[in-house]
């Protein structure tokens, strides 16, 4: 019993809540890349393995557009508004839709009727041949990022889930009262040219009451609990929401979604019930790619991360992952997948591995596939090959 209590003493349960929090904002961003994964899944059965590099390009498109409204290095603009981030967001979902739909033309559709691996392997080729040929003509080194001057939601909003020790408060206010005082009291005697000792005996005097304050402080923040969200990962979260949303009406209510349900139960019989099947899996390259691209434009603005052509490697492989976790094709199963896998990721982190905080991915596709390989909410059909 004394072991069990022990383990949990070493961890900081005063900020489980925070990282709850901080899995959730990450998770937005790879629930945003599960869409694609999941809506291109289930229309092809393919997994679209260049869909981090779209991911990664909706990131440099967003980095040009700043430049372009003249947030570069070294810029003298003061903080943007809310349309300039509307003009990065569908700047990076028209260039990433048209380079979804490209990929689609003339790497997949050739394939489409080829055995799968042939497809599968183009879809590794595509993604190598991004991340190279990109290193060639975008900027890399030193890697660049996003001026934050661009986000004008670079403030937190904080929420207090436990208060603090009253008592410590008690303390802190008056360690506080008597720093204001030493502090004026070696103000003014610097003022009055008293002796060098009488100030220098003041000077201690005032920061040992700093050095009390400070603690008391630290004492009192710990002893409650707090929670800190960032404003633009608190859209995220929001804009992932929504758009989870907005996919699921199209799929279920509309006579595209309806088409699109057609076709990924069977090419034929939807070509002669006079859908165009060509079309609609265009369509769904299409959103898939605006999908990630929002995430990108999103992840790259609001978190400032430097940006190479191997930028959306391990978001890619994580999304992909959170898509197999809620059960791929499934739609609700990718924005669940998502959230999970931040969760999982900031879990690590706070328990004292985040060296394996990417391996934890990996961790989690083998045990779904030993146990659920259809995901949480996907069904466990058997398909012939």
């Amino acid at each position: 019993m004394d072991l069990g209590l022990n383990v949990w003493a070493a961890f900081e349960l005063s900020t489980l809540p925070q990282q709850v929090i901080n899995g959730l904002l990450l998770g937005a961003i790879y629930a945003l890349i599960a869409l694609g994964y999941t809506m291109v899944y289930g229309v092809l059965r393919l997994i679209n393995f260049a869909h981090g590099e779209v991911f990664m390009l909706g990131a440099y498109t967003a980095l040009f557009a700043s430049w372009f409204l003249g947030y570069g290095k070294g810029s003298t603009l003061e903080t943007s508004g809310p349309a300039n981030l509307m003009i990065l967001l569908i700047a990076s979902m028209c260039v990433c839709g048209i380079v979804g739909v490209a990929i689609e033309r003339f790497a997949y559709r050739p394939m489409r009727s080829q055995p799968r691996i042939a497809a599968l392997i183009t879809a590794i080729g595509v993604s190598l041949l991004i991340q190279y040929g990109g290193a060639l003509v975008l900027p890399i080194a030193p890697p660049p990022s996003i001026n934050e001057k661009v986000n004008p939601y670079r403030g937190v909003v904080t929420m207090n889930l436990v208060g603090g020790d009253p008592q410590l408060l008690e303390g802190y206010e008056k360690a506080k009262i008597e720093f204001e005082t030493a502090e004026k009291e070696w103000q003014a005697a610097r003022d009055a040219k008293a002796p060098d000792e009488a100030i220098r005996t003041l000077r201690d005097k005032k920061n040992d009451a700093d050095r009390t304050m400070g603690d008391l402080q630290r004492r009192m923040d710990n002893s409650g609990v707090k929670i800190r969200i960032p404003q633009g990962q608190l859209i995220m979260f929001g804009t992932t929401i929504v758009l989870m949303i907005m996919l699921t009406y199209l799929v279920m209510f509309t006579a595209v979604g309806r088409a699109m349900r057609a076709v990924s139960h069977d090419f034929d019989s939807a070509s002669l019930m006079g859908i165009n099947v060509g079309k609609i899996v265009t369509i769904t390259f299409l959103i898939g790619s605006m999908l990630a691209s929002a995430g990108a434009m999103m992840n790259a603005t609001f978190l400032g991360t430097p940006l190479t052509t191997f930028f959306g490697v391990m978001p890619g492989v994580k999304a992909f992952v959170a898509a197999v976790l809620g059960g791929i094709g499934n739609i609700p199963g990718a924005v669940l997948g998502g959230f999970l896998m931040g969760i999982a990721e900031t879990a690590v982190i706070w328990a004292g591995y985040g060296q394996y905080k990417d391996a934890i991915a990996f961790i989690i596709l083998i045990v779904v596939l030993l146990f659920r390989p259809g995901g949480l909410l996907g069904s466990a059909k058997v398909e012939k090959v």
